[in-house]
């Protein structure tokens, strides 16, 4: 062998060991470069925890703020029973919610219903809420705040038939409501169902919430009927301070109920609270400009049925729409719903708090407003009429729709079987004296010689 031909042999074996050699140390870099391409597997966020932390506290202070919008509004000697009918709901509304109702809501199954695979709270753990929700919080505290939706949802009817309906009928009742049409309209619109998969806009609860709180409350005044003295007596608040108290709370308590259902702490978030601090605003100057020329007065009650009003309008829209527009729709919804109000007034049906104008009507136009404010530069999603797309308007109206005559078909039953079960109706005698004492043992008032004041 030649010395020439053992060089070039040398040679060709150190390239060939480079070679491998520099293989061998690529092979790593190509391995970290496809798992650098892989997106990281989701993990929870402590920022977004902390936030929902904070929402589902604000949305659960709710139902007592809605307790003294709504204890306030009655008379005196059945306070006590009114506040009841919202403070109840944290019980039995919240335990139907855990067993059943979230795993309606809340798991896959199909367009309609969500399926059993959450039944008592299976599987809802401190993990992330995979493949229900793109949260970045514990599958626990998602489960806690849409609970507390729930349970306001149903407190709110009581709003239209307080100061005649059985309390123990009335609690049955919320009870089968909240899983048997609650959950399946919730499913529908937040829950992956048929609305969501049309598009529908709804971005904390205008349709899911209140219109279908209010066609429910609409459908049990018709099934109870109206108060004795409907009409010919005065049915007066007795203590206006805690329908201010109730609707300032609300305010208040409402930043979580819209901004948290971004479901993080973000900029969605951050718009849905300042849209929930300016449509109120907007109903609540417009409402006063009405009952002052109406009534040549400025009307406490009027003010806190404005705010309430602005509250209820802005929720479906809250992360779609812009601030500005959010200001006009508050102005807007202020017109139907005092109308509606007033209307109503001079009718037989004793819609005894006006859950129909407040959150009926102010949930309707606020859903169909969404169709015409909404902005896809803002929620990603769809634009409404106003920018470029008027199918989106005749997709909110389909939701309505959807909501409306479903909650009122199985609301009806609900009630004419719990009728089977319990009296709908309280007693002539109790509904004289006030639920107060009849339903609770109770009573909100008493004078100093020991008396109660039965106003």
């Amino acid at each position: 062998m030649t010395d020439g031909y053992r060089l070039v042999r040398h040679v060709t074996r150190m390239g060939a060991g480079v070679a491998v050699g520099a293989l061998t140390l690529l092979l790593p870099v190509g391995a970290f470069a496809q798992a650098a391409a892989e997106p990281p597997p989701p993990t929870l966020s402590g920022g977004d925890t902390a936030w929902m932390l904070i929402a589902t506290a604000l949305v659960l202070l709710m139902t007592p703020a809605l307790a003294f919008f709504y204890g306030g509004l009655v008379r005196s000697k059945n306070a006590l029973n009114t506040m009841m009918m919202s403070f109840i709901s944290l019980g039995f509304v919240s335990l139907a919610w855990a067993f059943i109702g979230y795993s309606l809501a809340f798991t896959p199954g199909n367009n309609w219903i969500g399926d059993t695979s959450a039944f008592f709270l299976k599987g809802v753990g401190m993990d992330l809420p995979i493949g229900i929700s793109t949260a970045l919080i514990p599958h626990s505290l998602f489960m806690c705040f849409q609970a507390t939706f729930c349970i306001i949802t149903a407190a709110l009817i009581s709003g239209a038939i307080v100061e005649r309906m059985r309390f123990s009928a009335y609690v049955l009742f919320i009870t089968l409501w909240s899983v048997a049409v609650y959950a399946p309209i919730a499913h529908w619109v937040w829950g992956g169902g048929w609305l969501a998969d049309m598009g529908a806009l709804d971005f904390a609860g205008g349709t899911v919430v209140h219109v279908n709180a209010a066609v429910a409350a609409f459908v049990a005044v018709l099934c109870v009927g109206p108060r004795r003295d409907y009409k010919s007596a005065a049915l007066m608040p007795h203590n206006v301070p805690f329908v201010l108290l109730g609707a300032g709370l609300l305010w208040f308590g409402w930043f979580g109920f819209n901004a948290g259902s971004a479901v993080a702490a973000n900029g969605s978030a951050g718009l849905a609270f300042t849209t929930t601090m300016l449509a109120p605003a907007g109903t609540l100057v417009v409402w006063t400009l009405l009952d002052a020329m109406r009534q040549g007065k400025a009307t406490a009650v009027g003010a806190a049925t404005a705010i309430v009003v602005g509250l209820v309008a802005v929720t479906p829209a809250a992360g779609h729409i812009s601030p500005m527009n959010a200001i006009l729709l508050g102005a807007i919804a202020a017109v139907p719903s005092y109308f509606t109000l007033i209307i109503r007034a001079k009718t037989s049906l004793d819609d005894s708090l006006d859950v129909l104008a407040a959150h009926g009507v102010g949930g309707t136009v606020g859903a169909l407003l969404t169709g015409v404010f909404a902005e896809k530069s803002l929620n990603g999603l769809a634009d409404g009429l106003l920018y470029g797309n008027p199918a989106q308007l005749g997709i909110q109206a389909t939701a309505v729709a959807a909501a409306i005559v479903y909650s009122g078909v199985v609301s009806f039953i609900l009630l004419k079987v719990v009728g089977l079960i319990f009296p709908l109706r309280a007693t002539a005698e109790s509904e004289s004296e006030g639920l107060d004492t009849t339903a609770h043992g109770e009573e909100a008032y008493v004078h100093a010689g020991g008396s109660s004041q039965m106003g």
